[in-house]
């Protein structure tokens, strides 16, 4: 079963194929996707990488995690399933 990893502190430059080629160094990925910004569409700093097996997740994390990659430390974690937030709209401003 596929392990989804959390990969934070990323550099702005660092690209989704970037991701995608660090990791594939330590097993099979399913899937990558670095989290843009919408408006600017510049990278936010962090992504997500699928991982095929559990092993490969634990040997990713262990491998990555804290490592200096473009001099900044990356967190590497298992993801934490997303939570449900309320979306926005009417917020809580006073209208006349």
């Amino acid at each position: 079963m596929a392990t989804k990893l959390y990969v934070g502190n990323l550099s702005f430059e660092t690209t989704e194929g970037d991701l995608l080629r660090m990791f594939e160094e330590v097993g099979q990925v399913t899937s990558c996707t670095l989290i843009m910004d919408k408006g600017t569409n510049k990278s936010r700093g962090f992504g997500f990488v699928e991982m095929s097996t559990q092993e490969e997740a634990n040997k990713a994390i262990a491998e990555f995690n804290g490592k200096s990659v473009d001099g900044r430390p990356l967190t590497v974690n298992e993801a934490r399933p997303r939570e449900d937030r309320p979306r926005g709209g009417r917020g809580g401003g006073f209208r006349r």
